[in-house]
């Protein structure tokens, strides 16, 4: 029972997945999801309750991190997002805490089956481990490598209600002064180079590089090139289709047992920020760094090797 095999977003937060997943979704062969996180753990005991059998911590903040497949599940099977719906939901989840994340990840992909599911939960690009678990699970995967321009990117993350601590707890941090700072092209830099090195072990055919800013300028040619990439349909209905992310069950805040699932900001408005399309350079000072420090080289030399000038 495996169904399609799905199509993920690698890109870390604030990097356009939360809009891309829901345009894509809006395809009639494709089924876009809130953040999954299946992968964060190995075994379905483990993802519930956030503890691994050693006894250490899995994740953080477990109940947040449940709501995205909680909804899913609700949708999926009852075709609403109630509170009974997700009730019913939880107790499928609970029945499957013998299985492996990977074999639950199958049985969601061959209950959306004929259409392929979409799965951007930007945590896995943070962690190696997710990516293997990603590969060993669906060997015919495809993938969407998302980009956002360092500068636009790191600014929102710092503009969310607790950016700079997501940032502290993720390590990205510059020590090299007097004063620790919260930097977030450290992040953006590891998860780049994290996402091009598994890419490499990847068929070419199994997968897409694509630039947020340049799919969202121009959707109908972004959205023309990821149909051709993964063999769907570019019928003129389906491309209009894909012109409503609005219209995912997903764009919006669920019921009180599980409201989240996804970025704050794109629940119940669906659509990019507003300055996304604003030019952006790799020079000058970045607004964060209280020292009027830049792009670091290595930052800047790749972005500009990803095509951003």
């Amino acid at each position: 029972m495996t169904g399609v095999p799905p199509i993920f977003i690698l890109a870390p937060p604030r990097s356009f997945a939360s809009i891309v997943c829901a345009i894509l979704g809006q395809h009639p062969g494709l089924l876009g999801a809130p953040d999954l996180n299946l992968f964060f753990e190995q075994t379905m005991a483990e993802w519930s309750t956030g503890w691994r059998n050693d006894d250490t911590r899995a994740q953080l903040f477990p109940k947040v991190l449940r709501e995205g497949l909680l909804r899913f599940v609700a949708q999926l099977y009852a075709g609403e997002q109630s509170v009974e719906a997700v009730e019913m939901a939880t107790r499928w989840v609970r029945a499957r805490s013998a299985k492996s994340t990977a074999e639950v990840y199958r049985e969601l992909c061959a209950a959306c089956a004929p259409r392929r599911l979409v799965d951007k939960s930007p945590g896995y690009v943070g962690r190696w481990v997710c990516l293997e678990r990603m590969a060993e699970a669906f060997p015919d995967a495809g993938y969407i490598h998302l980009l956002r321009h360092p500068r636009s990117q790191g600014q929102s993350i710092l503009d969310r209600p607790g950016g700079a601590l997501m940032l502290m707890l993720g390590g990205s941090v510059d020590r090299s002064g007097p004063q620790p700072i919260a930097d977030p092209q450290i992040l953006w830099h590891d998860a780049q180079v994290r996402i091009m090195r598994f890419l490499d072990q990847i068929e070419p055919t199994r997968w897409l590089r694509i630039r947020g800013e340049r799919l969202l300028g121009n959707p109908d040619r972004g959205m023309d090139a990821i149909c051709r990439k993964f063999s769907l349909s570019r019928s003129r209905a389906a491309i209009e289709a894909m012109t409503h992310p609005e219209r995912s069950p997903f764009a919006a805040f669920g019921p009180a047992n599980a409201p989240l699932g996804d970025e704050l900001d794109f629940l119940g408005r669906s659509a990019p920020e507003p300055n996304y399309a604003q030019p952006q350079s790799l020079d000058g000072p970045l607004a964060w760094r209280p020292d009027g420090a830049g792009f670091h080289p290595r930052v800047a030399t790749l972005a500009r090797r990803l095509g951003y000038a």
